[in-house]
């Protein structure tokens, strides 16, 4: 597990760092440096169930409306045939911010989610 997180640790702080460039880094800088800080500390076995269950809700909820909204995923693989939104760094195109976003999160999901799982094992493993 430490390698998983050290891993993410190291992945969300590029992300964050490649949102300065971004329309709404004010958002998105804050959103990977929260995964960050989540998986450095259970890379050094600190865990924080509740911290993990408010990022994946708050993150869902945000995931949520970029899957349905319009430009949103659903739009990029009904209207624009799943086009490619890794050609180019530059999205020139709405949907391709929005599904890049909705990727992200769900990146960010997952690893959180691995950690509450493993720290609620973990818990009962020592109880």
């Amino acid at each position: 597990m430490r390698v998983f997180n050290i891993f993410f640790t190291l992945i969300f702080i590029l992300f964050a760092a490649l949102q300065y460039n971004d329309p709404d880094p004010w958002l998105w800088i804050p959103i990977y440096g929260f995964g960050a800080v989540m998986c450095l500390l259970a890379a050094l076995h600190k865990y924080y169930r509740g911290a993990y269950l408010f990022g994946i809700f708050m993150y869902l909820v945000y995931a949520s409306y970029l899957f349905f909204t319009k430009d949103g995923v659903i739009d990029w693989a009904t209207s624009h045939d799943a086009e490619n939104i890794a050609q180019t760094m530059e999205a020139t195109r709405p949907w391709i911010e929005d599904t890049r976003e909705f990727f992200g999160l769900l990146i960010l999901i997952i690893a959180l989610l691995v950690n509450y799982i493993y720290a609620g094992r973990r818990r009962r493993a020592t109880a």
